[in-house]
């Protein structure tokens, strides 16, 4: 048995947030090594939704297309806010991905280590942490069966209850979850007229009685995923589930005709509120609910977690290979970090509107918002909101496209036609000359590519773009005086002070 391992950057847990991550290190040339607890991946739905952003980043690197062809048989259907029934439209926003894609978690999970490992990821699963130190020049990680991993730089995407984060004895500050609910992957034997028969917008696949709320959704099959929620639940979380709690809950908010066939797998989960203050701690980094927790509303976990990892990836790759300072990682914090804030924000916001046993004002509430959703313009701000759409970093720069998202656009190269989500596959960040203002004499960082192509149509409105690996615009110039005096300093303040010297 291995007693000792050396590598670059050890990542513990090999959930979406770590195995994306191992993939961005691995596919920049840095070592990396995650860690598992669990022996087997669980084979649960869960998170099972991407946002249209997370669709974007996932397209950047070749990675959603074996996703596509694992998806849930479902017609397209809009996002949603605090499920209220009016479908939140993302296609003002410009994206190729304009409806959630659902597909289960272990799938997501199953590409992505996959594609990590193939590129030189290693994933030990069945190895649980038992210590964690660091000092000036690393971290040791040591595990429950005896192994010592030491590395440069640790990443804790160990979930909610991160063994990493409690024994560095870090507060997880918050709001305690207010209830207790289940999620279930089911099967039925037979089912009443109340079941739903194919996967629509949420509002649709909502019931509740006096006592009950549910969520049944049908994944093909005749296998459904539950969720659901007594009003007066007092079971404690690590209560395992029973096929009797589940048929009971069916028969309430079902009907007596609809009966268990079979239970997959089944959890409980709150809705609890938390973030870490501080994403960076030395040497050990935080990421996904390791960093952050929220009510399961809008479908915002998973992808919040996976955004993390494509910020630190391209930065923590950076400073391991030595392109870049040490500094460059507290961007991580800087950025990300309220990022997580606005979703806890909202998502306390909705867990409000979606009590199922809402008070008369609340359902007041309810309507009005309902209204609101059906404008054009609040739409617009909420699908932005919950899809990750409008995120913008905010970046140094006057230019009106510095720190915001690049739609994916058509592009006229001397080689031929190229798509911009296209030149991201290999993990470096792209200078796109789009009107000839960058000089030919202009030396580059070595993982920065240069492109010169013109908009088929529609473009960016810019003469140059430098687009970070994570696909956000971090400098833009028009002309050719504006590139010559700003490019230089643009690069050498975000791919490292060492490309300055």
């Amino acid at each position: 048995m291995v007693s000792e391992i050396e590598t670059d950057v050890v990542i513990v847990g090999a959930g979406p947030t770590g195995l994306t991550l191992a993939y961005e290190l691995a596919l920049a040339g840095v070592r990396t090594v995650v860690l598992e607890r669990l022996e087997e991946r669980i084979r649960q739905v869960k998170g099972g939704t991407i946002q249209p952003r997370t669709a974007e980043l996932l397209e950047l690197r070749g990675l959603l297309e074996p996703m596509l062809r694992r998806t849930i048989n479902r017609d397209p259907a809009g996002g949603h806010f605090a499920m209220l029934p009016v479908e939140l439209d993302c296609t003002p926003w410009d994206t190729a991905h304009p409806y959630p894609i659902g597909l289960p978690q272990w799938e997501i999970e199953e590409v992505l280590e996959e594609r990590a490992t193939a590129r030189g990821a290693v994933v030990r699963r069945g190895t649980e942490v038992s210590a964690v130190e660091q000092d000036a020049n690393g971290v040791t990680v040591r595990t429950a069966e005896g192994v010592r991993i030491r590395a440069r730089y640790a990443v804790a995407c160990d979930g909610a209850r991160s063994t990493v984060r409690k024994r560095l004895g870090l507060d997880f500050p918050g709001r305690p979850g207010t209830y207790l609910a289940v999620l279930a992957d089911i099967r039925l034997s037979s089912a009443s007229s109340l079941v739903p028969h194919e996967a629509g917008h949420i509002s649709t696949l909502t019931r509740q009685t006096d006592d009950y709320w549910a969520m049944l959704v049908p994944l093909g099959e005749g296998r459904y995923r539950l969720t659901f929620g007594h009003e007066e639940a007092e079971t404690d979380r690590d209560t395992p589930v029973s096929a009797e709690e589940i048929s009971t809950a069916l028969r309430a908010v079902y009907g007596e005709e609809t009966v268990l066939g079979g239970v997959d797998n089944s959890s409980r989960f709150t809705d609890a509120t938390r973030q870490i203050e501080n994403y960076r701690m030395g040497r050990v980094l935080f990421a996904g609910d390791a960093a952050h927790i929220h009510p399961p509303l809008g479908g915002q976990g998973l992808n919040l977690g996976v955004q993390d990892a494509f910020n630190l990836g391209w930065k923590l790759a950076a400073v391991v290979r030595g392109d870049a300072p040490d500094g460059l990682l507290d961007s991580y914090q800087t950025e990300r970090h309220p990022v997580a804030a606005r979703v806890l924000h909202h998502t306390s916001a909705q867990r409000v509107l979606a009590n199922p046993f809402a008070s008369p004002d609340v359902s007041a509430l309810r309507d009005i918002m309902t209204d609101l959703l059906r404008m054009p313009d609040t739409n617009r701000h909420l699908a932005g909101l919950m899809s990750g759409l409008a995120l913008r970093y905010d970046l140094p720069g006057a230019h009106p496209l510095t720190g915001a998202r690049l739609p994916d656009a058509e592009l006229s190269a001397p080689a031929g036609p190229i798509r911009l989500s296209g030149l991201f596959e290999a993990g470096h960040a792209v200078l796109l000359d789009l009107a000839g203002v960058v000089p030919e004499e202009m030396r580059l960082p070595e993982r920065v590519d240069l492109v010169r192509a013109r908009p088929e149509g529609a473009g960016p409105e810019a003469g140059a773009l430098l687009i970070r690996p994570d696909g956000y615009v971090c400098w833009a110039a028009d002309d050719v005086e504006t590139c010559r005096t700003t490019l230089l300093p643009a690069l050498s303040a975000h791919f490292g002070e060492r490309f300055g010297e």
